[in-house]
């Protein structure tokens, strides 16, 4: 996919172009932190980065209405997206998957060998998932190093994963049925966005759930009421509640 030029000479489409990413992020990583981030402005089809050289610090992500992707566009601008704020304009040209689906799409063989290798990435991993081979490496790397940040004590109690009765609003999130490849980084995109935030807290030993940490209670109940429901990936949304504290 060609890069853009200036975004005053593009007209809108499904398709955001983003750069000035994070080069030391993984791949696999960039790519689910982007579609977790974005897929709040609707339904997304694909999101595309690439390793080689060329393609570094950059990525398209193609939605299925242009309203999406104008909205995407206009509340993401300058996001500090890993550190970095992201620069997006509209992409230049029509992603391959929206070619195909309006009858003008051409076959391109440089980009054909890309989907052959993602796809068999993919599928591999898809298939190590179900032999209950876990989660792909990739994703502890980053976080090694400052793991004991991430376990606090789970304060439901290890007889179930849902507290026994509500808790009283306060600042703190317990957010819980989160897919297993969730990494703090994807959560801290996601409630970055909303005043007050301060932390993100997942506990090791229990996959699937996660604490963040606002301010005052006003501002955790923003997010709440703002993510609850969310879903990282289709077959999970988030279950938010207050803490226990």
């Amino acid at each position: 996919m060609a890069e853009v030029t200036t975004a005053s000479e593009i007209p809108p489409n499904k398709t955001i172009y983003i750069n000035n990413l994070n080069e030391k992020i993984k791949l696999d990583e960039l790519k689910k932190s982007l579609h977790a981030v974005f897929s709040q402005f609707g339904k997304i089809l694909e999101v595309l980065a690439f390793k080689t050289l060329k393609h570094k610090g950059q990525a398209w992500v193609v939605f299925d209405e242009v309203s999406s992707a104008t909205n995407a566009l206009r509340q993401m601008q300058g996001f500090p997206f890993y550190d970095k704020p992201m620069r997006i304009q509209y992409a230049k040209t029509k992603s391959d998957i929206i070619a195909k689906a309006d009858g003008t799409f051409v076959a391109r063989e440089k980009r054909k060998r890309h989907d052959d290798k993602a796809g068999k990435k993919r599928k591999d991993q898809h298939d190590a998932n179900q032999a209950g081979m876990g989660v792909n490496p990739a994703y502890a790397g980053a976080y090694g190093a400052t793991a004991p940040l991430f376990q606090m004590p789970y304060p439901g109690g290890p007889k179930s994963m849902a507290p026994e009765a509500p808790a009283p609003p306060n600042n703190i999130l317990f957010i819980q049925n989160l897919p297993t490849e969730t990494t703090p980084m994807m959560l801290q995109m996601l409630f970055l966005q909303y005043p007050g935030f301060k932390e993100v807290r997942m506990v090791e030993t229990k996959p699937g759930i996660a604490f963040v940490e606002y301010g005052d209670e006003m501002q955790s109940t923003v997010a709440m009421q703002a993510l609850q429901g969310f879903k990282i990936t289709p077959q999970n949304p988030m279950l938010i509640t207050y803490a226990k504290k």
